[in-house]
């Protein structure tokens, strides 16, 4: 078997994770300035070398921001900044002209990072890197299988290949700006391909996800007389608990994290402000409905608890009798959707191409929950490396040419068996 990911993959790979690219929602004050348009520019120019063609390079249209579930922190940093769009524009490329979906084939992959910028080092085993794994190495990957896949007489000639290489995807954005528009546009396919380090399991589902932020707004005290304030300390601390017995296994199909506790760095005062944050994943929409239900209800219950408990004391009796008028409940992000899809066919010929099965992986939160419900077609989450074990999101992100070559070569292999094996749609 030959090789595909050659020599200038790993140049362009290099080239790609010295560029950065961090979310703007997630970038830090020791994060360099995102360079992504320039990155995509080089991801476009190496891909015109496998015959892809730039269909469109653009920031997403504005409107994009008004749409249902829409992060608020997404729309905040817009206001505040109007180069927020500009600064973050998708690549859409294409193998071969037009075609319906029944012949066309969609790959996505997010070129924006987390927050981590380091300088990237390849010691001819493993790259290391912010983005090594998520997802500019399957990026890199992806474009040496296409170019293989080119080869073939009937790619280009009777089947349509489509990229997405976007933005939006870190920071809590879910690519509503990045990948979402593009959904919606029509440019995707018979089967979709997200691009996610899976270990090469072909994953039919993907969670979404709400962010709930509880807020206090009570007023400070001096620690001298500590009774005078509403202590948001305390409050905020005792939701976490009740909370997290609450809600442990509350809505089977669910996940909660409870995280981003934040109410003051003093010592000597009371703190009359503060947040708290959950993040809540969920495979189904019916179930994400449920939880946030039982997040509302335990919430109320909550406070009501809290009241009666500290109602007596002497430090914290104006926190018990104000705590339901000084705490709110908002929802960051909710009405995601979630992905859940099966196609018989699709499966088959993702394992003849060398993707794993996935057995009851309940899969996690990525783009691809914009392909849900789409008509006629399949979506899988497929990727090299593994999110925990390649340590995304983490120092030491790192990725290994063998993975980086095995996915090449799944990739090189569905393209091909896609175009030798079209079924008819329903």
């Amino acid at each position: 078997m030959n090789a595909l990911f050659s020599d200038r993959d790993q140049a362009l790979l290099l080239d790609l994770l010295r560029l950065p690219s961090v979310n703007p929602l997630e970038a830090g004050t020791d994060d360099p300035p995102s360079r992504l348009p320039e990155l995509l520019d080089r991801y476009a120019a190496a891909a015109a070398e496998a015959g892809c063609v730039t269909v469109r390079l653009a920031a997403p249209p504005t409107a994009c921001l008004d749409r249902p579930g829409v992060p608020s922190t997404v729309r905040r940093a817009a206001a505040g900044d109007p180069g927020f769009l500009r600064a973050q524009p998708s690549l859409l490329l294409r193998l071969g002209p037009e075609r319906p979906r029944a012949d066309t084939l969609m790959f996505n992959v997010h070129l924006d990072t987390v927050a981590g910028h380091v300088p990237p080092a390849f010691d001819g085993v493993r790259f290391t890197g912010r983005g090594a794994v998520d997802a500019k190495g399957p990026a890199v990957a992806l474009l040496a299988g296409l170019r293989a896949a080119a080869g073939h007489p009937a790619v280009g000639r009777d089947v349509t290949v489509l990229v997405q290489a976007v933005a939006g995807e870190e920071g809590g954005a879910l690519g509503t700006y990045g990948t979402r528009p593009l959904m919606e546009a029509g440019h995707h396919g018979r089967l979709n391909v997200f691009c996610e380090p899976t270990g090469l399991r072909a994953l039919p589902r993907a969670t979404a996800s709400m962010t709930a932020r509880i807020t206090v707004t009570g007023e400070d005290a001096v620690d001298d007389h500590p009774d005078a304030g509403h202590n948001a300390t305390v409050l905020l601390g005792f939701l976490a608990q009740h909370l997290a017995v609450r809600l442990d296994g509350a809505v089977p199909g669910t996940r909660v994290c409870l995280a981003g506790l934040h109410t003051g760095r003093t010592h000597n005062r009371v703190h009359g402000t503060g947040t708290l944050l959950l993040n809540l994943s969920y495979g189904t929409t019916e179930n994400g409905h449920h939880l946030k239900e039982t997040v509302t209800r335990h919430v109320t219950d909550g406070l009501t608890r809290f009241t009666e408990l500290f109602a007596g004391t002497r430090e914290f009796g104006r926190t018990a009798r104000d705590a339901a008028t000084v705490t709110r409940l908002d929802w960051d992000k909710q009405g995601l959707p979630a992905l859940d899809n099966r196609d018989p066919w699709a499966q088959a010929l993702l394992a003849r191409a060398g993707a794993r099965p996935a057995a009851d992986d309940p899969g996690f939160t990525c783009d691809a929950i914009w392909a849900a419900g789409l008509d006629d077609a399949f979506t899988a989450v497929l990727g090299p490396g593994d999110l925990a074990a390649n340590r995304a999101h983490a120092p030491g992100e790192f990725v290994d040419l063998a993975d980086l070559e095995d996915f090449a070569q799944v990739v090189h292999r569905l393209v091909t068996r896609f175009a030798e094996d079209r079924r008819p749609l329903p």
